[in-house]
């Protein structure tokens, strides 16, 4: 990502694969030469077997009835996109490849393949791993979790830099909330050409919004503490924020 300070207690694969899956509200589907965008159409189990819900005349329900094998080869694809207004807003992308068959008038897709794309690379992810793994409890708030601090708290989000690496802050123009899970906050550190992202982890993980609270008013009252870094003081004098 361009910056040193190191990444800390991040979730494993299958975990952030699965919390993909659980954040996603739309899909991208290929099967038996059909291509289409699904909105608000797929349910996941607690094992990550996914359900697509599509229209009677969806083109992807006919080629899927049509096809000439009982189970006709898929591949669902998924984006991770931040909240948040910032630069390359894509975090992660999933792409499943599988099968579907015919459950109550419903897609039911079973997955051989599972690989995330992150910015540090592709993971091809254990499939046993993947049926086992279980959302990140704060996925399903992350969204307004991220733009809540955004938008009420930009001056919480400019004190929390006093935690990144002075290093890390030289050029820095913006800096926003890219993610948070229960290990941690991720902010993205902008510059007038490029980016970085910065993770500040948590003393002990977050099993929900509650415990979120606490542990952000940890890492606020650390960065209280911390002196304000001198590449951010810079920022300030030459206007550049």
């Amino acid at each position: 990502m361009g910056d040193s300070q190191a990444w800390a207690a991040a979730p494993a694969a299958a975990e952030q694969a699965r919390s993909v899956l659980a954040g996603s509200w739309s899909c991208a589907v290929t099967a038996e030469g059909v291509r289409e965008e699904l909105v608000g159409a797929h349910t996941v189990a607690e094992d990550g077997r996914i359900v697509l819900h599509v229209p009677e005349d969806s083109a992807l329900l006919a080629a899927t009835l049509c096809a000439p094998r009982g189970e006709p080869s898929a591949v669902l694809e998924f984006a991770d996109v931040a909240p948040v207004p910032m630069r390359n807003r894509i975090r992660a992308r999933l792409r499943l490849a599988g099968f579907f068959t015919l459950e109550e008038g419903h897609l039911a897709f079973e997955a051989t393949r599972v690989v995330l794309r992150r910015p540090s690379g592709a993971v091809v992810i254990d499939l046993d791993d993947f049926a086992a793994a279980a959302p990140d409890p704060l996925a399903g708030a992350e969204a307004r979790l991220l733009t809540h601090l955004a938008e009420a708290h930009p001056d919480a989000v400019e004190r929390l830099t006093r935690l990144v690496e002075p290093g890390n802050l030289h050029g820095v123009v913006r800096v926003q909330p890219l993610a948070v899970d229960r290990h941690g906050l991720t902010l993205r550190i902008e510059r007038r050409r490029a980016h970085g992202d910065v993770r500040l982890p948590f003393h002990t993980p977050a099993d929900g919004v509650a415990q979120l609270t606490e542990r952000m008013h940890v890492l606020l009252a650390q960065a209280s503490a911390a002196s304000c870094p001198r590449a951010l003081q810079r920022q300030r004098t030459d206007g550049d924020g």
